[in-house]
């Protein structure tokens, strides 16, 4: 569980951090108010009364798009956006998240060792504690930018998005969030299965001594020496 939770926990986060629909807007532009700079290029695809501008915001990436157009524009986040503590914090966040999740799936790997029988506990137990590390720091992350999500980059939260250039924009979630959410919870369930999933393997006790473990001198064992086919090792604890 482990070693499957946490790597796909580690994809779907990494997916949520490089795309930039974390937040989206939508507004309807007319053609003689605000917006005109995209007159130019409808002329020509018949009479527009109006276009529907849509929005996005990401963590590195900004996108601007008319519906059912061909317009559609990315840079990288600049301005109040890119300057605002709370988007700087979730950045921060997120790449410690995913450095710590590499580094603890390699851990759980070696740990694991799927090619012997006996697993290395403490490696496997770091590497699950790191991955659940991970997974809380982008919870985090996702849980300031949610609550932040419409005053991000405003100087003025009363203002909105509003300026003289673009009408008022409703900001909400996007799809790169939810992929955000999903993928925290899985490496928080698969950093917790590599971390109390291997325990201290019991060595066999002799049943009439139990405080002992047992040896092959426990072959005198009536409840080992009367069952067929029972072979008796030496086991070094």
């Amino acid at each position: 569980m482990g070693i499957v939770f946490a790597p796909l926990g580690l994809v779907l986060v990494f997916t949520a951090a490089i795309t930039p629909q974390w937040r989206e807007g939508r507004a309807h532009l007319g053609m003689s108010g605000p917006g005109s700079l995209l007159r130019s290029g409808a002329r020509g695809q018949g009479s527009v009364e109006a276009l529907l501008l849509l929005r996005s915001d990401g963590l590195w990436e900004s996108c601007l798009q008319v519906e059912h157009s061909e317009l559609k524009q990315c840079w990288p986040v600049a301005g109040p956006y890119q300057r605002d503590p709370r988007v700087r914090l979730a950045q921060g966040l997120i790449l410690t998240s995913l450095f710590l999740c590499g580094t603890g799936i390699v851990l759980a790997c070696i740990g694991v060792r799927c090619w012997t029988d006996i697993p290395l506990r403490g490696v496997t137990a770091t590497g699950g504690l790191l991955v659940v590390i991970s997974g809380l720091l982008s919870l985090t992350a996702l849980s300031v930018y949610t609550h932040n999500l419409g005053r991000l980059g405003m100087a003025d939260p009363s203002q909105g998005t509003n300026n003289s250039r673009f009408p008022h924009l409703s900001l909400h979630p996007a799809g790169s969030l939810y992929f955000g959410w999903l993928g925290s919870c899985l490496q928080v369930l698969g950093g917790g299965a590599l971390l109390f999933s291997f325990k201290r393997p019991r060595c066999p006790t002799c049943p009439t001594c139990p405080d002992l473990p047992a040896c092959p001198a426990c072959s005198s064992c009536p409840e080992i020496t009367n069952k067929p086919e029972t072979g008796v090792y030496e086991v070094s604890c």
